[in-house]
């Protein structure tokens, strides 16, 4: 069917008309409307004639020396441009006539003011006026009729733009509004199930015509569809329902990573809402060579599958488990790929709270160094000074002077080594990784070997945590190094069946008379304050084969890790 008449063409050409005629009522209106714009100074300017003409009566009665500059200024009134205006074509001959007359009689009022004729002048003074008075009220009843006409055309443009609107939406009420209302009501038939309701049979020449055939095509297509969409949607009601549990255990393992600190816990618990909903009954994460979290028993006829467990093209672990559910490998890879963003965003965590640690550590050692460090650095030189303006023959104060800066020196280096060890920097977040920077470090500062073999849990230990067992580790290498002359350093991190974690530094050098501390020197003291702080116990032994071996044996913060068998 040919649409004829659209309905948008024909709406187009109803406001079109209704714009032209707002248009043109609008642009007459404001064009009588400019033409009034300096009608109230011409008739002020007119009505001060009046004023002026008795003005220069009374000059010519006094023989005023004014006369003649208010003969000028009044002829200047007269030829005001506001008054010239009056010339133009739509001017009424009424005000020009008048305007022109003044003109004429003005002529002979100032010839006679000139010869000094005062009889003649106030005998025609009060003529003059009223001639005055007629052009004035001429120009106000001008004035006044501007006035009007745009009351009148506004009033016209208004009553045509409403009938133009109400003839408008009294067709598209006709051509459009009853047409859809009928169209409405068969599509709520069709809604509740019932598609043998006739539709309406439209003769109209628009789009409605158009789109009634093509509803009634419709409807007996849709009669067709609706007897096979019952039994697919059963089906798919079924597809939801697994559907939405898969998104529930998702939400839910999702929701145990909502926390501010991403821990074992957390990991553990996505295990059991995973299994909990039967989506395997046998789960096992392995992160790394030295961490392991397990849900379930492990039935030796069912088959493993596998998933890796990573982020942003990183790989952190792996997902494995057992299921009897062939549908459940794309839920275990979602968990799998929550699992790897909980991992990363640990790590994320671990190396912010690193930062923390490092910049808080850098500004005491900045604030040491600042203040501490250089007042030990004056005493020294004041004491170098003190030693040479005291006699060298002084024996006893020389003595004493010397035993100071013993002193002195001692406490000069320990700060150097305290500072040292403030300024130490990490750019790793995992134990193992983080140990071996640091003994990288240590290594270029000796020519022993320093060996690591690190076998902790990656998520062991939290930031804090892990600077206090790095700082243990540096600081039983350093003494090592400085104090044993040893040729092998071995430092071993392993953990017990039952959680325990025992980190041993061990070297062969000529080994420790005493584990006190020496006076002057406060690591071991330190080292020990940090073992109790990490809730472990720190022993110092010689092996047989000579040597020193450092043992630090402690357990994960509330025993949150459990190698489980």
């Amino acid at each position: 069917m040919r649409v004829k008449r659209p309905v948008s063409a024909s709406l187009a050409r109803a406001f079109f008309c209704i714009v032209l005629l707002s248009l043109l009522s609008t642009g007459v209106a404001l064009m009588t409307l400019a033409s009034s714009l300096r009608d109230a100074e011409a008739i002020n300017i007119a009505g001060s004639l009046r004023m002026q003409s008795y003005r220069l009566g009374y000059d010519l009665l006094r023989q005023s020396p004014d006369l003649s500059a208010h003969r000028a200024l009044y002829q200047q009134t007269l030829n005001a441009p506001v008054l010239q205006n009056i010339n133009r074509g739509y001017v009424p001959d009424a005000v020009k006539s008048h305007y022109a007359e003044l003109h004429v009689t003005w002529q002979e009022m100032d010839r006679h003011l000139a010869e000094g004729d005062i009889n003649w002048y106030q005998n025609n003074i009060s003529g003059y006026v009223d001639k005055i008075d007629r052009f004035v009220l001429a120009l106000q009843h001008h004035a006044e009729f501007k006035m009007l006409m745009v009351v009148v055309i506004s009033l016209l443009g208004v009553i045509g733009i409403f009938t133009l609107v109400f003839f408008t939406l009294r067709r598209i009420r006709l051509r459009v509004v009853n047409p859809l209302k009928e169209l409405m009501i068969a599509s709520q038939h069709m809604q509740q199930g019932n598609f043998d309701v006739p539709l309406p049979d439209s003769q109209l020449d628009n789009e409605l015509g158009q789109l009634t055939v093509t509803f009634n095509q419709m409807a007996g297509e849709l009669r067709k569809l609706y007897t096979s969409l019952e039994a697919t949607v059963a089906e798919k009601t079924q597809d939801l329902h697994e559907a939405h549990r898969r998104l529930e255990v998702l939400y839910q393992c999702s929701q145990a990573l909502n926390t501010s600190q991403i821990d074992i816990q957390c990991f553990r618990h996505i295990l059991q809402i995973a299994r909990k909903h039967e989506a395997a009954s046998y789960l096992e994460l392995n992160v790394g060579d030295n961490w392991s979290l397990k849900e379930g028993k492990l039935q030796p006829d069912v088959q493993i599958n596998a998933q890796t467990v990573g982020m942003q093209e990183t790989e952190l672990g792996e997902l494995r488990w057992q299921s009897t559910d062939t549908s459940s490998g794309q839920l275990m890879r979602n968990v799998a790929t929550i699992l790897g963003r909980g991992l990363y965003f640990n790590q994320a965590q671990k190396h912010y709270q690193q930062l923390l640690l490092m910049e808080e550590r850098a500004t005491i050692a900045r604030e040491l160094h600042d203040s501490l460090a250089q007042v030990l650095s004056y005493l020294r030189i004041q004491l170098a000074l003190l030693k040479r303006a005291v006699p060298a023959e002084n024996t006893p104060a020389q003595t004493i002077i010397d035993d100071f800066s013993r002193a002195l020196n001692d406490a000069y280096r320990q700060l150097r080594e305290l500072l040292g060890t403030f300024r130490m920097t990490l750019s790793q977040t995992d134990l193992p990784s983080a140990l071996r920077e640091t003994l990288d470090l240590l290594q270029g500062q000796t020519s022993a070997r320093i060996t690591l073999d690190c076998r902790l849990p990656a998520l062991a230990l939290d930031a804090q945590q892990q600077m206090h067992l790095l700082q243990i580790v540096r600081e039983a290498v350093i003494n090592a190094i400085k104090h044993a002359q040893a040729r092998d350093i071995t430092v071993s991190c392993v953990t017990a069946p039952d959680g325990q974690h025992t980190v041993q530094i061990r070297d062969n050098g000529k080994g420790m008379t005493s584990d006190e501390e020496p006076e002057g020197h406060y690591g071991l003291n330190i080292m020990r304050e940090r073992a109790e702080r990490l809730g472990g116990t720190l022993t110092f032994s010689q092996p047989q084969g000579g040597g020193t071996r450092v043992t630090f044996q402690f357990y994960s913060p509330e025993q949150v890790w459990r190698h489980q068998t």
